[in-house]
């Protein structure tokens, strides 16, 4: 499912991806380039602005757009989705004095008289006095007037009576509110919601989370070379990208409605995949790879103008995917550009992608960790450029492979490296990471 996206009949076969409805649409037309000449070709189509420094790039992508609309969801539909609204602790946290380990529960100094037992999700009523004891499981509530949980390897019992040689590593109680006071700020807008969140929220008493939902995407893959199986030959290409866009769509954050198949003519294709109709008002994201460049079947820059779109990104300065595009349509709908090649896509989806779905889904912009960098890399003049890297100690290395058509370095790749024009072999440089 990869190729080109050029003016031509919605044909082919189309595989669709269902997902819950949220509040954005996101569709991707794929494409190479072509050769042949069009006719009546405009000379305003192979303007092209000021290309954006590639790190500008990243911040206007992801302050273009408005969080989408948030929703109150159960808990076990928010994974994936980004908190709305912070999460407090409801109760302190643990919500009472909780034995540690098992063992017995004592006061004072020892031996100590039993008295009874607590296990886990009962309460023992009463008061302990000096010198008295419980039996009591991990987890369970302490007694009122204990000091100590004395564990079972360090206690010898005789018949009602407990001894024990003191109590090593510590009195052994989780005391109320030492984790959390009640109303404690635990996790802030913005977060993403993963496993660990989930059970976050659930200790804290949460039934429902307020959630930033996740963008639709809907893929469209264009191409006459393009086949979807077997291997390339004769004229045809075995298409990259169809499979792995849905897969990249959800790892950044976004919901894939629909991938479809469509060949490259007649006129029209392009401009109806851009304006598809709106469902109930939800926004949408058009997402274009290829016919981003100037060449003569490339026509989004020319359909955008004529569209009165609002430029957000016209061209970066990076190496690969530097003809990508981001502008408005409208109030609710973003077009996105990617390169037609595989990899230079992958990088432009990292750059414009990445944090335009990010600020829909009301994510912050991440900031980039930083490792040396070394290997064989000839820095570009004016551009920054984005090379696959593994880890190898506490060093990213540059894997080899990484033409702008070839996946063999990403797809081995930990990170994509943003080289600068001053790199010099071991210095370090921002990473995006890939794992």
């Amino acid at each position: 499912m990869s190729g080109s996206v050029r003016d031509g009949n919605l044909r082919g076969r189309g595989r669709k991806y269902s997902g819950d409805r949220v509040g954005g649409m996101t569709v991707f037309t794929t494409a190479t380039n072509r050769t042949a000449p069009p006719h009546g070709t405009d000379p305003a189509d192979r303007h092209r602005s000021t290309a954006v420094a590639w790190e500008r790039a990243r911040v206007l992508a992801h302050a273009a757009p408005q969080p989408l609309a948030a929703r109150r969801v159960p808990l076990t539909y928010a994974a994936g989705r980004t908190l709305a609204e912070e999460i407090r602790a409801c109760v302190p946290l643990p919500a009472f004095d909780t034995a540690a380990m098992d063992g017995y529960a004592v006061a004072g100094r020892g031996p100590w008289q039993l008295r009874g037992q607590v296990r886990a999700g009962t309460v023992w009523k009463g008061a302990l006095a000096s010198g008295e004891a419980v039996e009591i499981s991990t987890g369970a509530q302490v007694p009122v007037g204990a000091s100590a949980v004395l564990p079972v390897e360090l206690a010898v019992r005789d018949g009602a009576t407990v001894s024990g040689a003191g109590h090593s590593g510590g009195p052994h109680i989780r005391r109320a509110g030492e984790d959390a006071p009640a109303g404690a700020p635990l996790a802030p807008t913005g977060t993403r919601i993963g496993p660990a969140l989930l059970g976050l929220a659930a200790t804290c008493g949460y039934d429902t989370l307020l959630v930033c939902p996740r963008p639709w995407v809907r893929i469209l893959v264009t191409g006459e070379e393009l086949t979807h199986s077997g291997m390339s030959g004769a004229g045809r290409v075995r298409d990259a990208l169809g499979p792995l866009l849905p897969t990249l769509v959800d790892e950044l954050g976004g919901e894939v409605r629909e991938v479809r198949h469509l060949p490259d003519h007649p006129a029209g294709l392009l401009a109806t995949a851009m304006h598809p109709p709106e469902e109930d008002g939800i926004a949408e994201v058009v997402v274009v790879t290829g016919s981003t460049s100037i060449g003569v079947t490339d026509r989004l820059r020319q359909l955008l103008r004529a569209s009165a779109a609002r430029w957000v990104v016209d061209t970066v300065a990076c190496r690969p995917g530097h003809p990508q595009l981001l502008a408005g349509l409208g109030a609710r709908r973003w077009v996105v550009g990617l390169p037609g090649n595989p990899f230079a896509a992958l990088a432009a989806a990292y750059t414009l992608l990445a944090p335009l779905l990010a600020g829909l889904s009301g994510r912050r912009l991440p900031e980039l960790p930083q490792a040396p960098v070394t290997g064989h890399v000839r820095p570009a003049p004016g551009l920054t450029r984005l090379i696959p890297v593994a880890w190898e100690g506490g060093v990213a290395r540059v894997i080899g492979g990484h033409r702008a058509a070839f996946l063999r370095g990403a797809a081995l790749a930990d990170a994509l490296a943003t080289i600068p024009p001053c790199w010099v072999d071991g210095t370090p440089v921002p990473l995006l990471l890939t794992r």
